[in-house]
């Protein structure tokens, strides 16, 4: 008997909750080719990412430990993190 392939599901770490989830659960942040820092509702594009929950308080506490800068290798300017916590809170209503 021939047994079925398991496929296997990619998990990445919450930066805000430490939580390790299933990709697609996740939302990535990305710092594009030129340097902006963005949400990635997709997940295609291009640049390098970390991951939060599609969570505003997850966001914030990211934000505090400023865990998404080390990771992203770059300072993110107050401002984008406000519209980034605004782009979520419209996301998930």
């Amino acid at each position: 008997m021939e047994q079925q392939k398991l496929k296997k599901i990619p998990m990445r770490q919450c930066l805000g909750c430490n939580e390790h989830k299933p990709k697609r659960e996740l939302l990535r942040v990305v710092r594009g080719p030129e340097g902006d820092v963005s949400l990635d509702f997709t997940g295609k594009k291009s640049g390098r990412g970390a991951y939060i929950c599609r969570d505003v308080k997850c966001l914030r506490r990211a934000r505090k430990s400023r865990r998404i800068e080390r990771n992203l290798e770059c300072e993110i300017p107050e401002a984008v993190y406000d519209s980034m916590e605004q782009e979520l809170g419209a996301y998930a209503e």
